[in-house]
C-alpha cells in the first residue's frame, strides 16, 4: 500500500514537470515568432521642381528631297559629251550633256536661207505694188491686176513670218543639244553614257537624275486632335520642328526647321495629318530617304511639375510614386502623369513643388517604411530637343 502511494506521488511530480517544460517551450516559441523591426531602406531621391516645359509632339519623319528631276532629251541624236561625274554637285545652268548638234546646225542654215529668199521676193512684190499704185489712178493698170499684185505681196509677207518661226524653232532645237542643270543639286547614276543614241519621243528614258538637298524637306504625321493648335501656330508663323542628326559615333546634333506645309485633308485610315518642315541642311546632315525623329513644338507650359521618369511606378490602381516625408518615412502617393518629355514626367495631380520622390530602391519600400537617403538629385534633367 505504501508502495502504491509513493508511485502516485512520483507520477504527479513527473506530470507537473512535463507541463512546465511544455509551457516554457511554448513561451519561447511565441517570443521567437514575433515580428522584428524592418531595417531602414537606402534610396535615391529627386526633388519635385516647377518650371516651364515645352509642349511637344514626337513623331517619326522621312527626309524628302526639295526637288528631284530626271533629265531627258528634247531632241534626238547621239550623246557626244558628258560634262559631269556620277554623284557630283552641280549648279544651276551647268552643262550636263551635249547631243550631236550638226544636223540641227544644218537645219538652222536651211531655215535661214529660206527666210532670206522669201524676204527678197517680198521686197520685189512690195516694189511692184508701189509702182502700179499710181498707174491705177491713170487707168493704165486695171484694178484686177493691182489686186493680184497686192495679194502676192501680202502672201509673201505671211510666208516671211512663217520662215522666221522656222528659224526660231531650228535655233531652239540647236540649243536643246546642250542639256543643262535646271537647279543646283547632286547627280545620281549616269543612265546614258557618251555614245548613247537618245530620242526626243522616249518619255521613259532618263539621262540622269538631279536631286536638290539644300534646302530639304522632312515629312511627318501627327494625330488629328492636334490640328487646332498646329493651325493656329502655323498661321502665326511660329511653328517649328526639330530633328536630331547623327554625327560622330555616339553623338547627335539637333537642327531646327520651319513647318511650311499642312496637308488639306486628314488621313481617314490613320487619323493623322501630314506636315512638312523645311531645313537649310547646310551641313548635309539630312539625306533623302533617311528616317529621323521629329519634335514638333506647339508652345510652352508654364509652371509644370516635373520629376524623373524612374520615379513613376505602376500598380493595379494606376501610377504612383514613393514620397519621403520630413520624418524620413515613405508614403505611397497616387499621381496623374499628363505627358513625358524625354527623361522627365509632367505631373498633373498628386505632388507639390519641393517634395522628394524616390527614384531608386523602390523594391525595398512599403508604405510607412523608414528610408535612408543615400543620394539626392536636385536637378531634373529635361528631355526637350534644344
Amino acid at each position: 500500500m505504501n508502495n502504491l502511494n509513493q508511485a502516485g506521488r512520483m507520477g504527479t511530480i513527473l506530470a507537473a514537470a512535463l507541463f512546465f517544460m511544455i509551457a516554457c517551450s511554448e513561451g519561447g516559441s511565441t517570443q521567437s515568432s514575433g515580428e522584428r523591426p524592418r531595417p531602414s531602406a537606402p534610396v535615391t531621391v529627386a526633388t519635385v521642381v516647377q518650371r516651364d516645359v515645352p509642349i511637344e509632339i514626337n513623331s517619326i519623319g522621312n527626309v524628302e528631297a526639295y526637288a528631284t528631276v530626271p533629265l531627258k532629251s528634247r531632241v534626238s541624236g547621239p550623246i557626244i559629251a558628258v560634262h559631269f561625274q556620277e554623284g557630283q554637285e552641280v549648279k544651276e545652268g551647268d552643262l550636263m550633256f551635249t547631243i550631236d548638234p550638226l544636223p540641227y546646225q544644218v537645219a538652222l542654215k536651211q531655215a535661214q536661207a529660206q527666210l532670206d529668199r522669201d524676204r527678197a521676193l517680198l521686197r520685189k512684190a512690195q516694189a511692184d505694188l508701189r509702182r502700179n499704185a499710181a498707174l491705177v489712178d491713170k487707168n493704165m493698170v486695171s484694178h484686177q491686176e493691182y489686186d493680184q499684185l497686192k495679194a502676192t505681196a501680202d502672201s509673201l509677207e505671211a510666208t516671211v513670218k512663217a520662215d522666221q518661226a522656222l528659224v526660231e524653232n531650228a535655233g531652239l532645237q540647236l540649243e536643246y543639244c546642250a542639256i543643262k542643270a535646271p537647279f543646283s543639286g547632286r547627280t545620281g547614276t549616269l543612265e546614258a553614257p557618251r555614245g548613247t543614241l537618245v530620242k526626243a519621243s522616249d518619255d521613259n528614258k532618263s539621262l540622269v537624275t538631279i536631286t536638290q538637298i539644300q534646302p530639304i524637306f522632312v515629312s511627318f504625321t501627327v494625330p488629328e486632335q492636334y490640328y487646332g493648335p498646329i493651325n493656329q501656330a502655323l498661321a502665326a508663323g511660329q511653328l517649328s520642328a526639330a530633328v536630331r542628326t547623327s554625327g560622330s559615333p555616339g553623338e547627335s546634333t539637333a537642327v531646327t526647321g520651319k513647318v511650311t506645309f499642312l496637308d488639306n485633308t486628314v488621313d481617314v485610315s490613320t487619323g493623322t495629318i501630314r506636315l512638312k518642315a523645311t531645313f537649310t541642311n547646310k551641313d548635309r546632315g539630312l539625306w533623302p530617304g533617311q528616317f529621323v525623329t521629329v519634335v514638333l513644338r506647339l508652345g510652352v507650359q508654364s509652371g509644370a511639375l516635373v520629376i524623373p521618369n524612374q520615379a513613376i511606378q505602376t500598380g493595379q490602381a494606376g501610377t504612383y510614386v514613393f514620397v519621403v516625408g520630413v520624418d524620413s518615412k515613405v508614403e505611397l502617393r497616387p499621381v496623374t502623369v499628363s505627358r513625358t518629355v524625354g527623361d522627365s514626367s509632367i505631373i498633373a495631380q498628386g505632388l507639390k513643388p519641393g517634395e522628394k520622390v524616390v527614384t531608386g530602391g523602390q523594391l525595398n519600400l512599403v508604405p510607412g517604411a523608414q528610408a535612408t537617403i543615400r543620394d539626392q538629385d536636385e536637378t531634373v534633367k529635361g528631355g526637350a530637343v534644344k
